[in-house]
């Protein structure tokens, strides 16, 4: 026990890292806007994020990756003969010195011995079968034939049981006859479990008695089957990527586990009692191992296990089956595939999918889908808000007008004055600083001096009716010009929200037809291959949006990049050609000519330099007493925005 007023220090183990940054969700949330903006949906869009990973953290797609590589490593780099390699060696180790000690031998008897040498069987399997009751003359070799059926004995138990190998390396005869007994109790309780016996009990004198042997600690016997089923599948489908010839000899030399043939017997009723228990498990899949690594029994045994579990962690991290999620994940089997680190980058991108929905930041539509909320929205806006200011500040010639209208309405706010304000003074606030400014320095009276003075925040009211068009045609899509599109649409819109609340925005989209749209159904707008560049029906919406807010100044933004190729009939198709017909052009110029008897000036924003585009825009620049911008694509948020805020400095 340490004293209250001690502290204890020590390394850090396990759990999430309390010194790592909290997740950032404004980054992840504008990689997700970005994919959105380009026509994903926000599902997609999240799961792309969850793939491609965040800085600092790998994403999915790297991580499967370097899992891929493992397995191919894994497979590449070894073969499954390591045990029959290794009882090889050992077998000739012991015939070799069994052969030097015969040969200065004069008696029949070593003549003898060396003609039963001379004739064993080929095949080491059956050469080790054959010298199980031979009567060793030398020390060295029998020592190397019983190391040879201990590594056997060995081999095989840790085929079927995880970390026997190194239990038994200095295993005596009692200890195998432990095991022999362990293996029958073991088989009693299957073959009792597996006929629907209540088999508690029996399993907590088992554990009592042979727990020593199962470190996994199961609580239950379920809990133990499912263990040892693993490890026993794992061996099976080890042997089926083996030719029959090597399962054949493999199963002649565990047959000389521990020079006990019973041994290998009550494994194989264990693999048939496992089988039998759990028949879902992958008792018929194999690998290819074409490496020249050798890998013994139990290595191989792993080896598949690796496989299996690395098989699993890729369906897991590819999330495609239904209802994935990134808790899904096993990081305890991620940590052991791939190290700490892929653990801790799974781990935060879970705590990033967690978040992102935990925020606030989707929702459902009606139908079913996923979609942006309107918090995420903002978000959005406010960034394409923020990207646009500071393009209107790199201007030249322009700068950033944040003071208010003189004949405007109070904001509720004050400030210092200026020299050349005309505001109205905010008395209570500069009384209060002469106050203070004459205490702090010791007068006895109250002086007013200028620096005391704060002016009343005021602001332009004047409301206004705007419509931004943008055109949605394939052409947008396929030059490159939808995100800058949304990304002014959100700008203007985050704008207009948030600094000029009582200003009404109609977003208004033409391809072939026109339809009014809110920002959700903006953002999430997917680009589809559509001919007809539908003008005439987007200022025809305009002038609707204009005449329902007659109280406002109207202000008409038209984003395009071509000219009309479409119009509207009276019966509410949409009639297209290439090149332009007459009447496409007048239908859409008697909008223009309304839409300036309400008093609305259009701003168009040409993109690309068309000819016939930039012919058609001068011309509805002078009927409606607009302007033309031609911006690129990096400014045209700057352009739209930098219009609108002109026309209400105009007011």
């Amino acid at each position: 026990m340490t004293a209250p007023d001690r502290y204890s220090y020590g390394p850090y183990h396990e759990g999430p890292d309390p010194l790592a940054p909290p997740v950032d969700l404004s980054a992840a949330l504008e990689d997700i806007g970005r994919d959105v903006l380009e026509g994903s949906s926000p599902r997609s869009a999240m799961e792309e994020l969850l793939r491609r990973g965040v800085r600092g953290t790998q994403g999915l797609d790297d991580l499967t990756r370097r899992l891929w590589q493992r397995r191919a490593q894994l497979q590449r780099r070894n073969r499954l003969d390591g045990t029959m390699q290794r009882a090889k060696e050992l077998l000739d180790k012991a015939l070799e010195a069994e052969r030097r000690t015969l040969f200065p031998d004069p008696s029949d008897d070593a003549r003898f011995r060396e003609a039963q040498l001379d004739a064993l069987p080929t095949g080491t399997a059956a050469q080790i079968n054959e010298l199980a009751q031979y009567d060793w003359q030398s020390d060295e070799a029998r020592e190397a034939y019983q190391e040879l059926q201990d590594m056997l004995g060995q081999q095989l138990m840790e085929s079927r049981f995880q970390g026997m190998k190194q239990a038994l390396e200095q295993s005596t005869p009692e200890d195998v006859e432990r095991i022999r007994e362990m293996m029958t109790d073991l088989n009693d309780l299957l073959l009792s479990h597996l006929r629907g016996e209540d088999t508690k009990d029996k399993f907590d004198r088992f554990m009592a008695k042979h727990g020593e042997f199962f470190p996994e600690n199961p609580r239950n016997v379920e809990e133990l089957i499912d263990a040892l089923a693993q490890r026993s599948a794992a061996a099976q489908r080890m042997m089926n990527s083996m030719s029959e010839e090597q399962r054949a000899e493999l199963g002649e030399l565990m047959g000389q586990a521990f020079g006990d043939p019973r041994l290998a017997q009550q494994v194989a009723e264990l693999d048939a009692n496992l089988r039998a228990l759990r028949p879902g498990e992958d008792w018929q899949g194999s690998g290819r191992f074409r490496g020249n690594n050798p890998m013994e029994l139990g290595e191989g045994v792993q080896a598949m296990q690796d496989l299996a579990e690395m098989d699993a962690l890729a369906e897991q991290l590819g999330q495609s089956y239904p209802g994935a999620r990134l808790e899904d994940i096993d990081l305890d089997s991620l940590r052991r595939q791939l190290g700490d680190e892929a653990a801790v980058d799974a781990r935060r991108l879970s705590e990033l999918e967690r978040e992102l929905r935990a925020q606030g930041l989707f929702e459902r539509a009606p139908d079913g889908s996923l979609r942006l909320t309107p918090k995420a929205l903002r978000k959005l806006g406010q960034t394409a808000l923020r990207d646009v200011v500071t393009s209107l500040r790199s201007r030249k010639g322009e700068r950033d007008t944040a003071r208010a209208g003189a004949a405007g309405e109070p904001t509720g706010s004050s400030r210092p004055w200026q020299f050349g304000d005309t505001e109205p003074w905010e008395v209570s606030r500069t009384v209060r600083n002469a106050v203070l400014r004459s205490v702090s320095t010791g007068s006895g009276a109250v002086d007013l001096d200028v620096s005391d003075v704060e002016v009343v925040e005021t602001e332009q009211r004047a409301r206004a009716a705007v419509a931004l068009c943008v055109d949605t045609s394939w052409s947008m899509v396929q030059d490159g010009r939808w995100v800058p599109m949304k990304r002014t649409a959100l700008a203007l819109h985050q704008l207009i929200k948030t600094r000029f609340r009582t200003d009404a925005l109609q977003l208004i989209t033409f391809g072939r037809h026109a339809m009014n749209v809110d920002l959700a159904e903006l953002v999430g707008l997917e680009g589809v291959w559509e001919q007809g560049t539908n003008l005439h029906h987007a200022l025809l919406l305009a002038g609707r949006h204009l005449r329902k807010n007659s109280d406002a100044q109207p202000v008409v933004l038209v984003v395009t990049d071509g000219e009309p190729t479409a119009h509207l009939e009276p019966d509410g198709e949409a009639e297209f050609h290439y090149p332009p017909l007459p009447r496409t052009l007048r239908s859409t110029m008697a909008q223009v000519d309304a839409l300036a008897k309400l008093g609305a000036s259009i701003s168009v924003f040409m993109l690309g330099d068309d000819p016939r585009l930039a012919e058609f825009v001068d011309l509805v620049a002078r009927r409606g007493g607009g302007r033309v911008i031609a911006p690129d694509l990096d400014g045209l948020g700057a352009a739209v925005v930098g219009d609108y805020l002109r026309s209400r400095r105009a007011r």
